[in-house]
């Protein structure tokens, strides 16, 4: 009876078929290039740029004890000098108000139905006290909206670019709310940066200004020599 078994076949190779063979499995798999990082298409303003502005003829050095000059990247820099710069504005308008409510001047009409301009307080708290809950959340929404589109028009129409990719940290880019009259147009680099300098010590002074008043309200003699506020 003729045999089932399957028939197995051997191939040999040559000599240099096997040294080619082990040689390719021996051979590492060429290695993946490395990624090039890319740099950023953008150039933010040096740190040495805006620690330049403004200049320092009150104490004759930066004014910077916890070294928070040194935290983070030019971005961060940037950043905290647009922020002075809204928080001066802001301290700024506020005293003027708080001022203007303590020496007595108030609007003609009606602050809300119902609530004469002429009856508010003429403390700083107090007045805003005052104000209607709805009235307060007006003013807020209004800040909110205003800080909404000064970024978005900084992204979009900023010349230069927004204020961390090249573009000018302060700069107001809300049409209308900063110079309505048009005082800055036509006058120079130089003149502007002059102002410029001004508005950032100015607003300095009124944050202190703010923080005095609103001590003075709520913890009685810790301001020397303030009045009532």
């Amino acid at each position: 009876m003729p045999s089932t078994a399957p028939k197995t076949f051997t191939t040999k190779l040559s000599m240099s078929e096997e040294v080619a063979a082990v040689a390719e499995e021996e051979t590492p798999a060429a290695a993946a290039p490395a990624p090039v990082e890319s740099s950023p298409s953008y150039t933010c303003i040096s740190k040495e740029a805006i620690l330049s502005s403004p200049d320092t003829t009150e104490i004759g050095r930066v004014w910077d004890p916890l070294g928070l000059a040194n935290i983070g990247s030019a971005e961060t820099l940037a950043w905290y000098r647009h922020s002075e710069v809204k928080h001066g504005r802001i301290a700024m308008a506020a005293f003027v108000g708080w001022w203007a409510v303590g020496a007595g001047l108030r609007f003609p009409g009606e602050l809300a139905h119902g609530l004469e301009f002429s009856s508010i307080p003429s403390k700083g708290l107090e007045a805003w006290d005052a104000v209607p809950g709805w009235g307060k959340a007006q003013m807020l929404l209004f800040a909110g909206l205003i800080e909404f589109h000064d970024e978005l028009f900084h992204t979009r129409r900023a010349e230069g670019g927004h204020y961390l990719r090249g573009g000018t940290p302060g700069k107001n880019m809300v049409p209308g709310l900063y110079d309505p009259f048009g005082f800055s147009k036509g006058k120079s680099e130089e003149a502007l940066a002059k102002g410029r300098d001004r508005e950032i010590k100015n607003g300095r002074l009124a944050m202190i200004g703010v923080a005095g008043l609103y001590c003075a309200a709520t913890i009685p003699g810790s301001v020397p020599l303030q009045p009532p506020c």
